[in-house]
C-alpha cells in the first residue's frame, strides 16, 4: 500500500488502471456548470482578501521568460530587454543597502504588492483565451492574475499563461526529466552532463510516466479532479503553443537550436501531454525533494577511519564526522519534542561495507561518436547576421552539475503573535532554487471553483500554487533532506550456475538468478544555430533491479555485489500533486491543522511553515520509509527480505512509512526558523557535518533577540533575514574560538599580527560581505574577508589532515566539502550561485577547537586534532597557515572567470543569473538569501 495518509473521505485506496480513459472521464468532473465570466471580469473584485495589503513577495529577474528571435538579437546587440523580463531584479538587490533603515512602510520598496487582483488603473492587459477564463496582467510586474468560471477554464488559463511566460523553459525541463537534452538543445559538454547526472537518479521508460498519470487519476475524487486539473492545463500550453507559432511569437530558442526554420517557419514546437508534466515533476522533485543517499562514499569513509584507527576507534572517529544527532545542533522545533528517525540501532543488522579497494561506480554513458567522444576540431559558424548569437549554448542551457552539486535551499522565519506588535503572527519566508534567467519558478494569481490562491509555482507543473498565500493564509517551504533513500547490497549470480563475474547483470532474488532490468537512453545531436559543437551521439544504459538501479559495483566478504539506490519517491514524482492540490483549496485549509493535513500528503523531503491571523504552523513532510529492525540507514544494507523496508512491493515501489504523528511538526511555538537545519531532537540529519555550526544560527540568534524583545514587525524580521544574508558563517560563528587559540599567547610576529586585527575588527563590525556604500562595488573590511576566504581551507588542512592522515582527510571531505564561501566555485553550489554556508566544516571546526581551549562541548568527541590536543602546537599550526594565507594576493583568491576579472572580490562573490536562452541579466550584489520570497501579517481571518 501507499504510505498511510490522513483519511480523507474524497480519497481511497489507489489501484492500477488505464491512463487516458480515466482522464477523460476526470475531465468531466472538472468542468463545471458556472454561469460565464462577464466582459466586466477583469475590474471585479475577486475573492475577499484578508491580508488588506499586508503581504509581499519578490521574484527576480522578472515575470516574462519569453523572447522572441527579434528580441534576442535586439538584447545581444543594443542591450535592450523584453519588458517584464528585468524589472524585479533592481528591488531584490537594493534590499542589502535598505535593509538598515527598513520599516513596514518602505517594504514595497523591495517586494511586490502581493494583494488578490489587479486594481482597474494598473491594468495592462486582458487576455480571453476562452470564454470560461481571463488573465489580467498588471502593469508594475506583468503577472497573470488568472480567473475561471469553471474550474477546467482556470487551469486552462494557468496553462495559457505559463505558456506565455515559459515555454522555452518548460520544453527544457520535459527534455531533462526524460534524459534527452543534448538531442533538444544541443550537445555541450554541460547539457550531456546534466542529462546523465539527472537520468541516473531518476530513469524513467514512457510506460513508467504513463502508470504514474493512472495511479494519480485512479486515486479517488482529488486524484481524478487532479489529472482533470493536469490535462486543462496542459491544454492551455497547447494552446498558446499553436497560436504562437502561427503568429510567429515563439521563443526565439527554437530558432537558435534548430526546431524552427527562421524564414519559412516551417519545423515543430512538440505538443504537450500529461506524461511530460510528470517528466518535469521528477525535475523539480530531484532537484529540491530528495534526500539521504551516499551511503556508498560513506562507507568508504568508514573503512579508510577503521584502517587508520582500528575497528572500534576508528568508527568512533567516523561517528563524529558523521553527525547524525548532535545535540548542539540548532533545531526548528525546540520546544523539546523528540521525533526519532533514521537513527543508528543499538544492535546493528545486514550491514553491508565493500570490502577494501573493491569498489567501482558503474558506467553510464557507451558508444560515444563524434564530439560525444571528443571535442569537434571547429566550432560551426553561424550565417554573419546571426554572429551576436553565436555560441548562446556553448555552455549548456543549465550547468552540468545541476543535480550532482548538494543545493543549500530555503529559508523561513516565523514569530507567534504573541510576540509581534499587532498580535498577528509575522512570517518572512521562501525557497531558494538558484538563479536562472528566466527563473525557474514564475508568479500567478488563481482564482475559480475550488482554488483561490497567489504565489510561485515551477514552470510547467504550475497547475496549482506551491509556495504562496491564500485568501487568509500564507505557506512556504525549505528542502528537508531527511533520509528517504538506502543503498542495498544486490548479490550477481550466474544464470548458468557458474560462479558470477563482479559486471554481471544478474542477481539473486528469494534465491532465483534473476536478470537485471535494462534501460536504454540514445541522444544524438547535430550542430545548430547556438551550439557550435559538432555532430555526435551516445548511449546511457542504467540497470534497475527490485531494489533500484545499480550505481556501484564490488564485494562483501568476497562475493561480487551490486550496489543498487533505491528512494521512496521513486516511480511516485507526482503523487504530491494532491497535496498542493489541497493547499490552493480554501475549502480545505482553513487553520493551522487543516494545513497540516495537506501538508501530510506531499511525499518530498520538505519543511513546511504557515501563517494566518491566529496561528503559525510546521510540518516536515515526506514518504520517510519504515526501516527493518537493526538496519543502519547511513551505510549499505544487504539486499535480502529480512533488511528491506517493512511491507515492501517492488512492483510499485511502496512499502510502510512513518505515520504522520512521527514527523516533527508544531502549532504556535514562540517562533520557528529554517534554513535546511535539523528539524527536531533525535530526527537524525541524513548528511555529514549538521552539528554546532549551522548557518541556522544566523537566523536563529537573530530572531530568538527579536523575540526577547518582543513587538515584532515584518520590517524587524525582514532585516533579521537580510542582515543574515549578508554575513559570514565562518566570522560570526567560529572566528571567535580562532582568535582565543591565537591569542591564547601573545602575537609578536608584525605580519600575523596585522592580521589577527583585521579579522578582529571585521568581527567587530559584525563579520559582514557588505559595500561600503551602493554601487562601490567594494567591501568595508575587504582585506579581512580576502584573509579568510584565503584561510579557511588551509586552516582546515592544518587542523586535521596531520591527524587523520592523507587519506582518510581526502575520503571525509568527499562526505562533505571543506568550504562553501559564496566566491568558493569549487563548493557545493558552485560559484555565483547565491546560497553559501550550508555544508562545510565549519562544525568540526568550532568543536574541535572548544575541545583544544577546554571549553564544554556536548557530545565530546573520541580524538582532537588541532595540535593532537595541545594549545601551544595548535596555535601554532594555526598561525602558520594564516601568515600564509595573509600573503595570498586576491587575484588568487579570487582568481577571474567569464564574468570577473582577477581579483575582483566583489565580483566573485556576486549572484549571476545563468542564462537558460538567450536573454541575460547583469550581476548584483551576494544574499544568501531565498529566490522567491514572501512578507506576510494577516489582519483578520474569515
Amino acid at each position: 500500500m501507499r504510505r498511510r495518509r490522513t483519511p480523507d473521505p474524497h480519497r481511497r485506496r489507489p489501484v492500477r488502471a488505464r491512463a487516458f480513459p480515466v482522464v477523460a472521464a476526470a475531465l468531466a468532473l472538472g468542468a463545471g456548470l458556472l454561469p460565464p465570466l462577464p466582459q466586466s471580469a477583469a475590474a471585479e473584485a475577486g475573492p475577499v482578501d484578508h491580508c488588506a495589503q499586508q503581504c509581499a513577495d519578490i521574484l527576480p529577474p522578472g515575470q516574462n521568460g519569453n523572447a522572441t528571435l527579434a528580441e534576442i538579437l535586439a538584447h545581444r546587440t543594443l542591450g535592450t530587454r523584453p519588458a517584464h523580463s528585468a524589472d524585479q531584479l533592481g528591488r531584490y538587490e537594493d534590499l542589502v543597502a535598505g535593509a538598515p533603515t527598513l520599516d513596514d512602510a518602505t517594504l514595497t520598496r523591495f517586494f511586490n504588492d502581493a494583494s488578490f487582483g489587479v486594481p482597474e488603473d494598473q491594468v495592462a492587459s486582458v487576455t480571453r483565451p476562452r470564454d470560461d477564463v481571463t488573465i489580467t496582467r498588471d502593469k508594475k510586474t506583468g503577472v497573470p492574475h488568472i480567473k475561471g468560471t469553471t474550474r477546467s477554464g482556470t487551469e486552462f488559463g494557468a496553462g495559457y499563461a505559463a505558456a506565455q511566460d515559459r515555454l522555452w523553459l518548460i520544453d527544457l525541463f520535459r527534455h531533462i526529466g526524460r534524459g534527452e537534452l543534448s538531442s533538444f538543445a544541443g550537445g555541450a559538454e554541460a547539457n550531456q552532463q546534466l542529462e546523465q547526472e539527472f537520468w541516473r537518479a531518476a530513469p524513467y521508460t514512457e510506460e513508467d510516466l504513463e502508470e504514474q498519470v493512472d495511479r494519480i487519476a485512479a486515486d479517488g475524487e482529488r486524484g481524478r479532479q487532479a489529472m482533470a486539473d493536469v490535462q486543462a492545463y496542459v491544454d492551455g500550453l497547447n494552446a498558446y503553443r499553436e497560436k504562437a507559432k502561427k503568429q510567429r511569437t515563439f521563443p526565439g530558442e527554437y530558432v537558435l537550436t534548430g526546431h524552427v526554420e527562421p524564414v519559412t517557419n516551417i519545423g515543430e514546437i512538440k505538443p504537450f501531454e500529461p506524461t511530460d508534466l510528470i517528466a518535469i515533476a521528477s525535475v523539480i522533485g530531484g532537484l529540491f525533494g530528495n534526500g539521504g543517499g551516499g551511503e556508498v562514499q560513506a562507507a568508504l569513509s568508514l573503512l579508510a577511519a577503521q584502517q587508520k584507527y582500528g575497528a572500534e576507534k576508528g568508527t568512533e572517529v567516523w561517528e563524529d564526522f558523521r553527525m547524525r544527532n548532535d545535540p548542539e545542533a540548532v533545531l526548528t522545533v525546540h520546544d523539546g519534542s523528540s521525533f526519532p528517525y533514521a537513527g543508528k540501532p543499538d544492535e546493528v543488522r545486514g550491514q553491508a561495507l565493500p570490502d577494501p579497494g573493491s569498489v567501482g561506480e558503474e558506467p553510464l554513458v557507451h558508444d560515444r561518436k563524434g564530439s560525444a567522444a571528443e571535442p569537434a576540431e571547429a566550432p560551426v559558424k553561424a550565417p554573419a547576421k546571426l554572429k551576436p548569437l553565436q555560441n548562446v549554448y556553448d555552455d549548456g542551457v543549465l550547468p552540468g552539475d545541476l543535480f550532482s552539486r548538494k543545493h543549500g535551499m530555503s529559508n523561513a522565519l516565523l514569530v507567534s503573535g504573541k510576540h509581534t506588535a499587532s498580535g498577528n503572527p509575522v512570517a518572512v519566508f521562501g525557497p531558494q532554487t538558484g538563479y536562472f534567467a528566466p527563473q525557474l519558478l514564475m508568479l500567478q494569481e488563481l482564482q475559480g471553483p475550488g482554488i483561490s490562491a497567489r504565489g510561485a509555482s515551477f514552470a510547467g507543473v504550475g497547475m496549482y500554487v506551491q509556495l504562496g498565500r491564500g485568501q487568509d493564509y500564507a505557506w512556504s517551504a525549505t528542502s528537508a533532506g531527511q533520509d528517504l533513500t538506502d543503498t542495498y547490497a544486490v548479490e550477481l549470480c550466474a544464470p548458468d550456475g557458474g560462479t558470477p563475474s563482479a559486471d554481471s547483470l544478474h542477481y539473486v532474488d528469494d534465491g532465483t538468478c534473476r536478470p537485471m532490468e535494462k534501460l536504454e537512453r540514445r541522444n544524438a545531436w547535430k550542430p545548430s544555430l547556438a551550439d557550435s559543437t559538432a555532430p555526435g551521439s551516445y548511449r546511457m544504459e542504467i540497470h534497475r533491479t527490485k531494489y533500484g538501479t545499480v550505481t556501484h559495483r564490488g564485494t562483501v566478504d568476497g562475493k561480487p555485489v551490486a550496489y543498487t539506490q533505491l528512494r521512496s519517491t521513486y516511480q511516485h514524482e507526482a503523487d504530491s500533486i494532491i497535496g498542493f492540490q489541497m493547499l490552493n483549496d480554501p475549502g480545505y485549509v482553513k487553520d493551522a491543522a487543516s494545513f497540516q493535513r495537506a501538508a501530510q500528503n506531499i511525499d518530498y523531503a520538505f519543511n513546511w511553515f504557515y501563517a494566518d491571523s491566529r496561528e503559525t504552523a510546521y510540518y516536515n513532510s515526506g514518504a520517510n520509509p519504515v526501516r527493518a529492525d537493526g538496519v543502519d540507514p547511513s551505510l549499505p544494507v544487504l539486499a535480502e527480505e529480512a533488511f528491506q523496508w517493512r511491507d515492501f512491493d517492488p512492483a510499485d515501489n511502496t512499502a510502510a512509512y512513518t505515520p504522520p504523528e512521527q514527523h516533527p511538526q508544531s502549532v504556535d511555538q514562540d517562533y520557528y526558523i529554517s534554513w535546511n537545519n535539523k528539524q527536531a531532537e533525535d530526527y537524525t540529519s541524513a548528511g555529514f557535518g549538521n552539528g554546532g555550526v549551522h548557518r541556522g544560527d544566523l537566523l536563529d540568534s537573530r530572531v530568538a533577540k527579536l523575540v526577547d524583545e518582543g513587538g515584532v514587525t515584518r520590517a524587524k524580521l525582514t532585516r533579521a533575514m537580510a542582515d543574515a544574508a549578508v554575513t559570514d558563517l565562518r566570522g560570526e560563528e567560529v572566528l571567535p574560538e580562532l582568535l582565543a587559540v591565537l591569542r591564547s599567547e601573545p602575537v609578536t610576529d608584525p605580519q600575523q599580527a596585522a592580521a589577527v586585527q583585521k579579522l578582529d575588527a571585521w568581527l567587530d563590525g559584525g563579520a559582514e560581505r557588505r559595500e561600503t556604500a551602493p554601487g562601490s562595488h567594494a567591501y568595508g573590511h575587504a582585506d579581512a574577508v580576502r584573509i579568510m576566504d584565503a584561510w579557511w581551507p588551509r586552516l582546515v588542512e592544518a587542523q586535521f589532515a596531520p591527524g587523520l592522515g592523507g587519506e582518510l582527510y581526502d575520503s571525509l571531505r568527499r562526505n562533505v566539502a571543506v568550504d562553501e564561501a559564496p566566491s568558493a566555485g569549487h563548493g557545493p553550489t558552485g560559484g555565483h550561485a547565491g546560497s553559501a554556508f550550508l555544508s562545510g566544516w565549519w562544525s568540526y571546526v568550532d568543536k574541535d577547537l572548544r575541545s583544544v581551549l577546554g571549553r564544554p562541548v556536548e557530545d565530546e568527541p573520541a580524538k582532537t586534532f588541532c595540535g593532537d590536543g595541545e594549545l601551544s602546537a595548535c596555535r601554532d599550526a594555526l598561525l602558520a597557515s594564516l601568515e600564509e594565507a595573509a600573503a595570498v594576493p586576491a587575484d588568487e583568491v579570487y582568481p577571474g572567470d567569464d564574468h570577473c576579472d582577477a581579483g575582483d572580490q566583489w565580483c566573485a562573490d556576486a549572484i549571476v543569473h545563468r542564462a537558460l536562452g538567450g536573454i541575460t541579466q547583469e550581476l548584483i550584489h551576494w544574499q544568501n538569501r531565498p529566490t522567491y520570497q514572501q512578507v506576510v501579517e494577516f489582519p483578520q481571518h474569515r
